[in-house]
C-alpha cells in the first residue's frame, strides 16, 4: 500500500472550521467529538459509520448530539470523496434513526464485503484523516476560559 496524502490535512480543517462555527452559533460542544471519532475507526469503517446513528435520533438526544452527528457526517462525506479517488466506492448515505432496517443493512453489509486490502486502505485513510481533525480541533477550539 503506497501513501498518498489526498489533501486530508485540508480537509480536515474544513471539517474543523464547519464544526467549529457550528459550536460558536450555538454554544455547543461538537469539537469534543473528535477524539471519540478517531478511537472508533478501531472498531472498523462499519461502527464508525453507524456511530452516526446512535446520536442523530431526535426524539432521545439534544441538539448538542445531533451536531455531533453532523461532525461525524462531515468526517464520513470527506472519506467517501477520498475513498472514490482511489477506485473504492462507499455509500455516502448518512441515515437517521428514522431509516428502515433495510437501508441500515445495505450500507452495512456493503462496508463489510469489502475486500481485505479496501478495508485496509480505508482504515488508514481514515485514521489519517480522524488523526488531521483531532490535530486541528486542538489548535482551533473555541476558548475554554484558560483551561486545557
Amino acid at each position: 500500500m503506497a501513501w498518498h496524502p489526498y489533501d486530508l490535512d485540508h480537509l480536515a480543517q474544513e471539517i474543523v472550521l464547519k464544526a467549529r462555527y457550528r459550536d460558536l452559533s450555538e454554544k455547543k460542544v461538537s469539537l469534543n467529538q473528535a477524539y471519540k471519532m478517531r478511537s472508533a475507526c478501531a472498531f472498523g469503517l462499519e461502527r464508525f459509520w453507524g456511530e452516526h446513528l446512535r446520536l442523530s435520533d431526535k426524539k432521545k438526544n439534544s441538539q448538542e448530539d445531533l451536531d455531533k452527528a453532523a461532525f461525524i457526517a462531515d468526517v464520513w462525506d470527506a472519506f467517501v470523496g477520498i475513498m472514490a479517488r482511489t477506485g473504492t466506492f462507499l455509500p455516502g448515505a448518512m441515515l437517521n434513526r428514522s431509516a428502515s432496517e433495510a437501508e441500515i443493512q445495505s450500507v452495512a453489509e456493503h462496508l463489510w464485503r469489502l475486500d481485505g486490502k479496501q478495508q485496509q486502505v480505508g482504515l488508514a485513510v481514515l485514521s489519517s484523516l480522524c488523526d488531521s481533525v483531532v490535530w486541528w480541533t486542538q489548535r482551533l477550539k473555541p476558548d475554554n476560559g484558560g483551561q486545557d
